[in-house]
């Protein structure tokens, strides 16, 4: 007779007990009525920051509870993780106050920032591999470490004790809120985090309808649950490098697909505008990952309209250095910014006449670069142009068409955009 593979889930009793562990390890970050929001919205607003902790992530929930749950033939053999950055700070802040050695592999566009964090907290009790484009490249090579040598792979996501860990989360916010909350805003990448604040609320809180936000460009558990089985995709938008997977957890896929009311997904573009509204009007710094759960706000105005919402800035572990391109992704998401191949005729004064005659008074060139001649009549340049309003994009078409300067318009051509800017 076969036998039906038993599924985990997991108890309020065992994220009780994980929170017991975390005392004094992990911080209870603060639930935060945010006023702006919470008009902009018209409801009672609550942020839950968990970009506040020591190590700016949720992370060091999971990793903590499960590092310090391993028996001494488990930490003698060594322990091994794979991460896009923010677990890999919980697992090197854990190895360092627990004294055990670990081996972090990492994607290698993982932002400077975040491998300079992962140094500072392992200290001498990591080691750091930077391999492969995405998780799933960093993953495969840390499976193969954890089967050749026999070391213990601490999940980013997809591991019970992770899980309960991450389930301190929604125990906190539940013991915090002096009201019922009516809705809950949460990101999931490989659903860790979901999986274990879903179960939080269920058992204490069955009426909070709970929301997990993806990016668009990486919806895995989205298609998952949609499909009713865990779907691989075989190609992510890596932008969003903290919730970005090709395939979610076995355990957490079965999780979700229970505990979640909707999965939603946002794009990069409305996730940089968020990103930069935060900076410059609330002062807070947060990573892509860390911000879904308000972008995703929008699409929900009309159901919130009156409730109680919280929503978790999950982390803030953001490198300086992808400021341009957050706001290039901003400006491109706001129909704000355009990229044209412009033909600029073989005469004198044809860029004068461009600048005075075609370019509108509150248009600007962010971008000018010359191709090639392509014959004796006309050059080729690719020119970005930042505009005041979304409506001077036809106008200024129209002007470039009837001057015969209008070569392209490659915002909408994401392979010669790719090639091209």
């Amino acid at each position: 007779m076969k036998q039906t593979k038993e599924i985990y889930f997991p108890t309020i009793e065992a994220i009780k007990a994980a929170t017991l562990k975390l005392k004094g390890v992990a911080a209870v970050s603060p639930l935060e009525k945010h006023q702006r929001f919470s008009e902009k919205y018209d409801c009672q607003m609550f942020f839950k920051r968990e970009d506040l902790q020591q190590v700016r992530s949720y992370k060091i929930r999971g990793a903590y509870n499960k590092i310090s749950s391993l028996n001494p033939d488990e930490i003698k053999k060594g322990i091994v993780c794979a991460s896009a950055g923010n677990h890999a700070q919980g697992v090197a802040l854990s190895c360092n106050l627990l004294k055990i050695k670990g081996k972090i592999y990492m994607p290698a566009p993982t932002p400077n920032q975040k491998v300079e964090q992962v140094k500072m907290f392992g200290k001498q009790y990591i080691e750091m591999v930077l391999v492969g484009d995405t998780f799933d490249d960093s993953y495969h090579e840390a499976i193969k470490e954890c089967e050749k040598f026999g070391k213990q792979l601490v999940h980013p996501f997809n591991d019970p004790k992770v899980i309960e860990g991450q389930g301190t989360v929604g125990l906190e916010i539940i013991e915090q809120s002096k009201i019922p909350i009516d809705y809950i805003f949460i990101p999931v990448g490989g659903g860790g985090l979901a999986s274990g604040l879903s179960t939080a609320f269920k058992s204490l809180s069955p009426k909070t309808k709970i929301i997990g936000v993806e990016p668009a460009g990486a919806p895995s558990m989205s298609q998952s649950i949609e499909n009713g089985k865990i779907i691989k995709l075989n190609q992510i938008e890596k932008f969003v490098d903290g919730a970005s997977v090709k395939r979610v957890g076995d355990l957490t896929f079965e999780i979700c697909n229970r505990n979640l009311d909707i999965m939603t997904t946002v794009h990069e573009g409305k996730i940089c505008q968020t990103i930069l509204e935060m900076y410059n009007k609330d002062a807070i710094v947060a990573e892509p990952a860390g911000v879904m759960s308000l972008a995703a706000l929008d699409d929900f105005k009309n159901e919130i309209k009156g409730k109680t919402v919280v929503c978790l800035v999950s982390g803030s572990n953001n490198d300086i250095t992808r400021t341009p391109e957050i706001e290039e992704r901003a400006l491109l998401y706001a129909n704000l910014k355009h990229y044209f191949i412009i033909k600029f005729p073989q005469r004198p004064g044809a860029l004068r006449e461009f600048v005075v005659n075609i370019l509108g008074p509150n248009d600007d060139i962010t971008h000018f670069e010359y191709t090639k001649k392509v014959n004796r009549e006309n050059d080729v340049a690719v020119v970005g142009i930042q505009l005041k309003s979304q409506q001077d994009l036809k106008p200024l078409i129209s002007k470039l068409r009837a001057r015969n300067f209008f070569g392209d318009y490659i915002n909408d051509k994401p392979d010669l955009f790719q090639l091209m800017v």
